[in-house]
């Protein structure tokens, strides 16, 4: 949750991109590049592999995601005083009264949410610029200028405003017209706007923040696109963009429904890696298509939205009766209730957090086996699940994992890597 503001408009235009990032370092000529099958040890294998890691690079890297932790904390925190700001401090009501200035209600709707966004985004902003700019640079894992990283905070922020006024126009007609019901139908419209959303994404809003050209290397361009054709994805075309401007995590993707169904990857992904580590990701990308991870997602997060809708309408009058009794606003359909409407939601997807994670998980450790089966790389594949340790905690707790991890862990991935080249090596014997 990157600040309180933006939580509902960021939930409702997840694209599902299921992007993967690595680093690479050669290890030992490949880790038992040679060794004989009675010899090949899966577990030895992977440990050698996390033995690659200093002590201080494993240390830095578990002070960064462990110190995510906490942001969760603190997120939540900072959003839900930001919207006590706007309840009690008449800053809620003040917005409305200048929308009101407009004759349909819906207009309304509109422009006070955009308002509210906007003051959202200043409240919260000391918050934003040390989780997001200055704690990104400390562990060096931002390539971005302060004026940069400004210029992508702006679109984001329009973005939002955009996308995330349109949807609460939706909801607040909902509310007036269906009452007691309106949460039922909300749920059910997430469904049409997540759908849209990644129809969109890949042509209309990923380019507003890189630039997406056709793959020039055409040696790599081919063999990803043999893949795809091996495994009928319907795609004719690789794209190639420009993240090293924004830092030098490598990252890649199949994203779209329909005709708008591309192949991305990143430059960092091209420079950082070898031919097998590239071949080892994209087939990992590929899982996601063939294995229907979109549509899957897309049902797994209506029902979570639904239920997140559920969860508002039953805390909203509760807290209102505990909280509210200064607050000139007090019905869930006053568009002058949407902070608290926001925090409540807030506190749910915290709350929900462990389940959204492990959806995302089982369906990346899924593209992970079917990956390497595609790719036939497992070596390239342990190499570059190694890069995550630059900004995520390599080899944590098992329970650890199940809760705060949204990708298999880097240990996790190495070891699946390894089994698979030792039940591979059997079967050549």
């Amino acid at each position: 949750m990157r600040r309180l503001c933006f939580l509902l408009a960021a939930l409702l235009t997840m694209t599902l991109a299921f992007a993967q990032d690595q680093d690479t370092t050669q290890v030992d000529a490949r880790v038992d590049q040679q060794a004989s099958v009675q010899d090949f040890d899966p577990y030895a294998a992977t440990e050698k592999y996390l033995n690659t890691m200093t002590a201080e690079q494993k240390a830095k890297s578990d002070s960064y995601f462990e110190g995510g932790y906490w942001l969760i904390l603190w997120d939540l925190l900072y959003g839900l005083a930001v919207a006590w700001i706007f309840m009690s401090k008449g800053l809620s009501q003040r917005l409305k009264s200048i929308a009101t200035k407009a004759k349909n209600v819906n207009v309304q709707n509109f422009i006070y949410v955009a308002l509210y966004f906007i003051a959202a985004y200043v409240l919260s902003y000391p918050l934003n610029i040390y989780e997001n700019f200055f704690r990104e640079h400390q562990y060096d894992l931002s390539n971005l200028s302060f004026g940069g990283w400004m210029g992508e905070e702006f679109k984001g922020l329009l973005v939002s405003i955009i996308l995330g006024s349109l949807l609460t126009v939706g909801i607040y007609s909902a509310i007036r017209r269906l009452k007691e019901n309106w949460w039922k139908w909300a749920g059910g419209f997430s469904f049409v706007i997540l759908f849209f959303l990644i129809l969109i994404a890949p042509v209309f809003i990923s380019p507003l923040f890189n630039t997406y050209t056709p793959l020039t290397d055409e040696t790599v361009k081919e063999a990803i696109l043999s893949m795809a054709r091996a495994n009928s994805v319907p795609v004719d075309n690789v794209y190639q963009f420009d993240a090293s401007k924004q830092s030098d995590r490598i990252s890649a993707n199949v994203s779209g429904i329909g005709n708008t169904i591309r192949i991305s990857l990143n430059d960092n992904l091209l420079n950082r890696c070898t031919p097998e580590e590239v071949k080892a990701v994209m087939g990992h990308e590929l899982g996601h298509y063939v294995l229907n991870h979109v549509y899957e997602s897309l049902v797994y997060f209506t029902v979570i939205i639904f239920i997140g809708f559920g969860f508002v309408h039953w805390s909203f009058k509760k807290v209102v009766a505990r909280w509210g009794g200064n607050w000139s606003s007090k019905e869930i359909g006053d568009i002058a209730t949407f902070p608290l409407f926001v925090a409540l939601f807030s506190v749910y997807f915290v709350l929900a957090r462990p389940a959204i994670n492990s959806i995302i998980r089982t369906n990346e450790q899924e593209a992970d086996v079917f990956g390497l089966n595609a790719s036939r790389e497992p070596d390239g594949f342990a190499s570059v699940a190694m890069k995550l340790s630059e900004y995520r905690k390599i080899n944590p707790g098992p329970l650890e994992e199940i809760l705060l991890f949204d990708h298999p862990s880097g240990r996790t991935r190495v070891l699946t890597a390894m089994k698979w080249k030792a039940e591979n090596l059997k079967k050549r014997r």
